[in-house]
């Protein structure tokens, strides 16, 4: 069976009707804070929305919410920046609001596949889970999606960073089972990966890394830029990221 690869909420809810497994990869930032949240000890709700909703659904799930990054306190250092999230004390519930990466869990969530929140630092850790578990067979076929960004007109942009993001998962996963067969444009994803000679320098000088170092935020480039430095696989499970037993 061949594993897919694609952008965007729209076709991770479109690839979710038939996958057993989808892989969400937002690496600037929210697959790679849920990482560093999660291998702390906490589970992370994802959620679509910064807004009033939000602190009622942290409420509601007795949860720390996430602010954005630059509001924290020394009271409230929970954001979306992995640097902050692994400083700050482990709390045992976060929401974590982000249009982009929440949004893609929750369409794939959708059509009742499984979900895997993939980064730079986790890419071999979530290769090897998926083997392990046989996904991409016949039997539990398999997509990974870049989440990407948004326009101003809410439109879709492609990044960098999520295509590197997900072609770093479907190399390794290539070769760990080398009997899978890729998509046409889950093969290109994974030779992007390949050919990219610094995926560090890439990540830090893209659009988004470039955004993040004017926002006064470099360390969450570097935190992303830890290829492989966790073995940690955050699983969606009853709404909330936890680690994969």
């Amino acid at each position: 069976m061949s594993v897919a690869f694609g952008w965007g909420p729209v076709e991770a809810r479109a690839l979710a009707r038939t996958a057993a497994c989808v892989v969400v990869v937002d690496v600037l930032s929210f697959t790679t804070a849920v990482g560093v949240a999660v291998e702390g000890g906490s589970a992370v709700h994802p959620y679509r929305w910064r807004d009033a909703t939000a602190a009622g659904y942290a409420r509601e799930h007795d949860a720390v919410l996430a602010v954005g990054r630059s509001e924290t306190t020394p009271d409230h250092p929970w954001s979306l920046s992995p640097a902050a999230l692994r400083a700050a004390p482990a709390p045992a519930r976060l929401v974590l609001p982000s249009p982009n990466g929440s949004a893609l869990a929750a369409g794939a969530a959708s059509g009742g596949a499984a979900v895997v929140a993939a980064s730079l630092r986790n890419r071999t850790a979530v290769a090897r889970l998926l083997v392990r578990h046989g996904y991409g067979s016949a039997a539990r076929p398999l997509a990974v999606i870049a989440s990407g960004e948004r326009w101003p007109d809410g439109s879709l942009r492609p990044a960098l960073e999520d295509h590197l993001g997900a072609g770093a998962v479907l190399d390794a996963l290539r070769a760990l089972a080398p009997g899978l067969h890729p998509t046409p444009e889950a093969t290109a994803a994974a030779t992007l990966w390949a050919a990219t000679d610094d995926p560090a320098a890439a990540l830090h000088g893209c659009d988004s890394g470039r955004e993040l170092y004017e926002y006064g935020f470099p360390e969450d480039v570097a935190v992303a830029a830890e290829i492989d430095g966790s073995t940690t696989v955050p699983v969606l499970v009853d709404g909330a990221f936890t680690e994969a037993p």
